[in-house]
């Protein structure tokens, strides 16, 4: 194993950065609460803490990092460490789209994917030697059923220290420990990479947006009612996964825009498996699919929804009838990637008060208010 030389007591090749405060044992790792009250320093090196790490400790800001989830490589990004960037989980469903309608941003997404046909290989941390590692380590023992506390422990003290939260939802059985808002698990991440004045920049840009969708929305009689669907379901079949609105990162968009979730009250759980007969029983005035903006293209997209059209219980949905179907965004969602996702189901649900919707290329329109690109791209470069 790639270990080795720790058994004999050699130095580690990252012992300017140590792995503070976390207790390894029991189960994968529990944690401790994080205060994410930015980094406190002492003897010149500085700790952020996050569940389930406990406290992380740096000598120095990491100049490498990989991130398993775009919530995360957003983050990085955002914090103007593209350059850095070393791996992704699956750069395919990145939304890198979003950096396109930021004028002078350059991303190229160019990394290695990290994820196998059977989860993942452990010596990738090793192959890929970052500085941090972003993503939230129990999250592994998810994907990979060998993946243990043991590993935990050997790449955090032989590689780098994991800082990550998996945000995505709440109620997951195995995530027992401290939830994260997308802006708190942000400002510890920022404060990691000693970025704090650019995380400031976002909430600033992120707090403007929300108070113009509260000055803009219509009355809640005039807001359409909207169907969660993803866009991975079996179209063929007729089988759907139908998603109430959610309490996590993932539906971030859509409780900032006050949708108003038809199935909210018709699933019990996280999701249901519906067919047309029990969507047409709902019936919602909009229908947004899930992944729609990251998992497929435009032209695949149009045919899916070409054949919800042909279905003869498909084609009486008022959705379809009234044109009303969407690419939703993916449930993986950093600062910017929300910032744009908000935008496009702003104009999704609420045509009359944010501008029409015309598909991506709408995002290019510079009449556009709830934010700003400039201002966004000054803060990627270092210009704001």
């Amino acid at each position: 194993m790639a270990n080795d030389a720790s058994k004999d007591g050699a130095l580690t090749r990252r012992d300017y950065m140590t792995y503070g405060g976390a207790v390894v044992g029991g189960g994968l790792l529990a944690g401790c609460i994080g205060n994410g009250d930015g980094p406190s320093k002492s003897d010149g090196s500085y700790t952020v803490t996050m569940d389930p790490m406990g406290e992380v400790t740096f000598d120095e800001a990491p100049e490498t990092w990989m991130s398993f989830l775009s919530t995360y490589g957003d983050m990085g990004i955002a914090l103007g460490k593209a350059d850095g960037l070393q791996g992704l989980w699956d750069p395919s469903n990145y939304p890198e789209f979003v950096y396109d309608y930021l004028p002078g941003v350059d991303v190229s997404l160019d990394v290695p994917k990290i994820a196998g046909d059977s989860g993942f290989d452990k010596e990738v941390f090793y192959e890929l030697d970052c500085d941090v590692h972003l993503v939230d380590p129990n999250w592994l023992g998810v994907l990979s059923d060998d993946w243990t506390d043991d590993d935990i422990d050997e790449i955090s003290s032989q590689v780098a220290p994991f800082l990550g939260n998996y945000i995505r939802r709440r109620g997951d059985e195995w995530h027992d420990y401290r939830y994260y808002s997308l802006y708190e698990a942000f400002e510890i991440v920022a404060d990691a990479f000693r970025e704090s004045e650019r995380y400031d920049a976002y909430r600033t840009v992120h707090d403007e947006m929300r108070s113009t969708i509260q000055s803009t929305l219509p009355p809640t009689d005039e807001r359409p009612t909207v169907g969660l669907l993803s866009v991975n379901s079996d179209f063929e079949k007729g089988s759907f996964y139908a998603y109430p609105l959610q309490s996590g990162n993932n539906h971030k968009q859509y409780r900032d825009l006050e949708m108003q979730g038809a199935f909210d009250e018709h699933i019990d759980g996280s999701y249901a498996n519906w067919d047309y007969e029990q969507l047409l029983e709902v019936d919602p005035d909009a229908i947004v699919f899930q992944y729609g903006l990251t998992h497929v293209s435009t032209e695949e997209f149009e045919a899916l929804m070409e054949t919800m059209r042909d279905d003869p219980t498909g084609t009486q949905l008022s959705a379809v009838q009234n044109d009303r179907l969407y690419r939703g965004g993916g449930s993986y969602q950093g600062p910017i990637v929300n910032l744009f996702q908000t935008e496009a189901a702003a104009r999704q649900f609420y045509p009359d008060s944010f501008g029409e919707w015309n598909g991506l290329e709408t995002l290019r329109d510079e009449s556009l208010t709830l934010f700003d690109r400039q201002r966004i791209a000054d803060i990627i470069n270092g210009d704001s």
